[in-house]
């Protein structure tokens, strides 16, 4: 059963704060070849950036975090970088999650598994399961995963849980199978890099999410341009529906 229901069945509660970032960390490789770099030295430097922005979130009180690592479609990138990238990974995840248990963050690992090598997927189980009890940030990485491929999976686990409401199916039937059903939906997107697209990120999730599209490379976002998309989220009116009439108190 999913704890958090969807923004088109039921009004969430808005806060000043987002209680859920979703980020697409693009830029990297731009970063390197602007230094006249690698572009592995771009993903090295961008694992940097993730230390900061995840401290950050902690000092925000931010609840949930969830990074677009490695998406179903990097697959097509050169055998080299992805080589590599998967390293990166695994080196990272050795690094990190002992830090990340020491501050009480949860880490979880969302996406299609099974193309991962048997060591880099064990480190992840092993990951998971030392930070599974935290009751802090809780921390999303997203590898070979895809919006598409999220929704499809979660289709056919219902189609094979609930077999007497087929073509009944409603969105509170389908939520609990999604990758982060123990998530409430992102109230704030951000991607880096100057490009303006969600690139099959949270398709379903996203639904009424409010977006925030920065030129700034990712290795470049610093704790400053994280305040400015805070800024801009803070200015907006999430109406999910409604009128901007509706939202104005009633004078007394």
């Amino acid at each position: 059963m999913s704890l958090f229901s969807s923004a088109t069945q039921r009004i969430p509660k808005v806060t000043a704060v987002p209680k859920h970032i979703a980020v697409i960390m693009d830029g990297n490789g731009r970063w390197a070849r602007k230094r006249f770099l690698p572009r592995i030295a771009g993903h090295k430097r961008g694992v940097e950036t993730v230390r900061e922005l995840v401290k950050q979130c902690v000092k925000l009180n931010v609840e949930f975090l969830t990074l677009f690592a490695f998406s179903s479609e990097n697959w097509r990138r050169p055998p080299e970088e992805v080589s590599f990238l998967m390293g990166l990974f695994m080196d990272a995840l050795e690094r990190e999650v002992v830090k990340l248990h020491q501050n009480n963050i949860k880490l979880v690992m969302i996406g299609d598994r099974s193309q991962f090598e048997a060591k880099l997927i064990e480190q992840i189980e092993a990951s998971e399961r030392l930070t599974a009890g935290n009751t802090g940030l809780v921390l999303t990485i997203a590898a070979n995963y895809g919006g598409r491929w999220d929704i499809l999976q979660a289709m056919n686990k219902m189609q094979v849980a609930l077999p007497e409401l087929a073509g009944k199916y409603q969105e509170e039937n389908l939520q609990p199978y999604l990758s982060m059903s123990y998530a409430p939906e992102p109230d704030l997107f951000i991607r880096t890099g100057g490009e303006m697209r969600i690139s099959n990120f949270l398709l379903w999730q996203l639904a009424y999410t409010e977006l925030y599209f920065t030129d700034t490379l990712w290795p470049d976002f610093n704790e400053d341009a994280f305040s400015l998309a805070i800024q801009s989220y803070e200015k907006r009116e999430r109406r999910f529906g409604r009128t901007s009439e509706q939202l104005q108190k009633p004078k007394p």
